[in-house]
């Protein structure tokens, strides 16, 4: 038998105060503080997830914060 193999898609909206993550197909949300706390924590639970996909919007420089570190997590 074949192991069938889930892709996990994650969207964030980015907002100078808070970060919204949905992971879909769970449909899982979770709303953070956008701080050094709120990061950590999205990039903990992504590297856990290991999603196929992370999307979020361009706010006009807002998501560099976390785009770096979720590169930085190769992510």
């Amino acid at each position: 038998m074949s192991e069938m193999t889930v892709e996990k898609f994650v969207g964030i909206d980015v907002s100078k105060g808070t970060l919204d993550l949905c992971t879909e197909p769970a449909g899982e949300t979770l709303h953070v503080d956008y701080d050094d706390k709120g990061i950590s924590h999205i990039v903990k639970h992504l590297v856990a997830l290991a999603p196929t996909l992370i999307v979020m919007e361009a706010t006009g420089g807002l998501e560099m914060r976390l785009a770096g570190e979720l590169a930085a997590k190769s992510l």
